[in-house]
Order: structure tokens, then C-alpha cells, then sequence
């Protein structure tokens, strides 16, 4: 008898349990329902890399120290910030340290990241001076040549409002990824960096032989003539791959302009041939102006400059974190 009612006790125990945690996703739900609409759907996150460089620096040589030293490093280094604190109050009315401004962009075939580059860019420039300065780091392979182009724009519009635009390239810009990288008053690479692609692709399946082997009657209405060049399930003719070929030129060669102006010391019809070169054979054509990291290019400008990173991430919605909600309960759920 004592077994039956242990067992119901350890029954009873988890169906509360689990009605509460049913009970606290339910309210969670309303309360962030409610307060959905009072959040802002996006935050501006701003990260001064010259504190993150010195942390790092600091926290290498407090552990690289004798015990017996770590206590008096600790005092010295409170005293340190007080120290800096009231020599940053008695610095605000004096002469203003350079700025860069740090952005990243790290871009897939739609340049989804360009509705963040957008709002970054706006943000800087309401707020950049003479003398500053911004620096991308860029990493994309390129993709659709309309995104990739208002992206460039976007960069444009610093060059446009005399601010120097440094883009460093970590790992790869290749096709639409050049083509914003060439806005840059400087463009720097790492040795290995993957660069160029100055051309255009575009490729598509075609089953309408499939589809006549099956009986399948396949109807398509246009109006213009060349509202359709290429396409899935119809017959392609002569004619139609030759406009095909014919836009596909166009772009090509509104891309090499668009290089050729922005970098006039580039043999255009040299480079636009659809290939990419590294990092030091890039330096040779011109394609670049220097080879360096972005961690080098970066620490070393912070021993002169402040080193602002701007970053605009949207607000996780109601979704992310009903989610989350659930994972955290289905958790404690399991871990009874």
C-alpha cells in the first residue's frame, strides 16, 4: 500500500509540474504579447574595440604574473580606471580623438545583410566628422546582382560624404563581394584572401523534353517580346539564348564600369574575365592596395584612434522567444 501511494505521490508531483510549466508558457506568451508592441523591433549595438584590445593585453600579463604580484596589480588597475574616468570627464571639452567606425558585412547569394549595412551606414554617417574614418570587413562570394549593387550604394554614399572607406577582406570578395569592395578609397587583403570574379553567370534546368516524353501540355502567355528569354518548362529557342547572352553582357559590362570607375589603376579587361586571384597576385593587379588582416589593420590604428564597432541587429520577435520559453520549460521538464 505504502508503494501505491509513492507511486501516486511521484505522479502527482510531476502533473503539477507539468500544468505549471503549461500555465508559466501561457503567461510568458501574454506578457511578451503585450509588450510586443511597446519594444523596438531593432537595437543598435555599439562595441569600443579599444577596451576589448586592452582587456585582452591586460588579462594575458595578470596571468603571466608571480602570485605574490597579482594583489597589487589589482589595486593598481582600479586605481587606473578611476584615473581614466576622470581624465575622460576633464577630455570631453578638448580637441576629439579620431573615430573609425568599424562595420562587417558577411553577405549570402541575396545580400540579405544589406538591410543591416543600410541602417549601420545612416547611423555612422549622422555621426561622423572629418578626420574619421570607417572600416568594413567584408566576407561574401558574391550572388544577385540587384542586392549587391544597392549594397554598393550604400557604401558609396560614405565615399560620397568625404569619409575614408577601408575595406578589408579576411577571407573572400569575389563577384558582388568585389563589387562592393572596389568602392573602398583603400582596399586591403590578407595573403590567402580569395579575390575578383569580375563576371556574370546565370543558368537554369530546362524540362520540357521531360514533359513531352510524359504528354504534358505546357502553356505560357506573355506580353513583349522579350518579356521571356530562357525558361523551365517550354521549348528555348535560338533566339531567345542569344537576348539571354545579350543581357548577360549588359551586365558584365555595367559591372566592368562600375569596377573601371571606382578603381581607374585596374587594366579592367585584364581582370574581368570571371576569375579570382589570392590576396598577393590580387596586389599585383591592383585589385587591392595592401596585404594585411583586419586584427592587424585594427589594433595597430587603435593605438591613435577610438575604434567604434557598429552593429544593427533586429529585436528577437515574439516568436524567438516563445521559443525559447519552451525550450527553457521543456528542459526543466526533462531534468526532473
Amino acid at each position: 500500500m505504502s508503494e501505491f501511494f509513492s507511486e501516486y505521490g511521484m505522479f502527482f508531483a510531476k502533473t503539477v509540474t507539468i500544468v505549471a510549466a503549461i500555465l508559466l508558457v501561457i503567461g510568458a506568451a501574454a506578457a511578451a504579447m503585450k509588450g510586443e508592441k511597446k519594444r523596438k523591433r531593432f537595437r543598435l549595438e555599439v562595441r569600443n574595440l579599444n577596451d576589448h584590445y586592452k582587456s585582452l593585453k591586460d588579462s594575458l600579463n595578470f596571468e603571466l604574473l608571480p602570485d605574490d604580484q597579482r594583489k597589487q596589480e589589482k589595486k593598481a588597475k582600479k586605481k587606473e580606471k578611476k584615473q581614466a574616468r576622470k581624465k575622460k570627464k576633464k577630455q570631453s571639452g578638448e580637441e576629439r580623438r579620431k573615430h573609425i567606425f568599424v562595420l562587417n558585412f558577411r553577405g549570402d547569394i541575396l545580400a540579405s545583410a544589406v538591410s543591416h549595412l543600410r541602417q549601420e551606414v545612416t547611423t555612422v554617417l549622422m555621426v561622423a566628422q572629418p578626420g574619421d574614418e570607417v572600416v568594413l570587413r567584408l566576407e561574401s562570394s558574391g550572388g544577385m546582382v540587384n542586392t549587391y549593387g544597392l549594397a554598393a550604394s550604400q557604401l558609396q554614399r560614405i565615399r560620397e560624404a568625404d569619409i575614408p572607406l577601408t575595406v578589408v577582406v579576411d577571407k573572400v570578395a569575389a563577384s558582388g563581394g568585389y563589387m562592393m569592395a572596389c568602392v573602398g578609397t583603400r582596399v586591403i587583403a590578407a595573403p590567402f584572401a580569395i579575390i575578383g570574379s569580375i563576371g556574370v553567370i546565370t543558368e537554369t534546368p530546362n524540362f520540357n523534353r521531360f514533359l513531352k516524353k510524359h504528354d504534358i501540355d505546357y502553356e505560357q502567355i506573355t506580353a513583349g517580346k522579350y518579356k521571356r528569354t530562357l525558361t523551365l518548362f517550354g521549348e528555348n529557342t535560338e533566339e531567345a539564348r542569344r537576348k539571354a547572352v545579350e543581357q548577360i553582357e549588359d551586365i558584365h559590362a555595367l559591372f566592368k564600369e562600375y569596377v573601371a570607375e571606382n578603381r581607374p589603376q585596374v587594366e579592367i579587361e585584364k581582370v574581368a574575365t570571371g576569375e579570382y586571384w589570392f590576396g598577393k597576385r590580387a596586389l599585383e593587379l591592383n585589385l587591392v592596395d595592401a596585404l594585411q588582416t583586419s586584427d592587424d589593420y585594427l589594433v595597430k590604428a587603435s593605438e591613435e584612434a577610438n575604434i567604434i564597432e557598429v552593429s544593427y541587429k533586429p529585436q528577437d520577435g515574439l516568436r524567438s522567444r516563445l521559443t525559447l520559453g519552451f525550450e527553457h520549460v521543456l528542459n526543466r521538464i526533462l531534468s526532473l
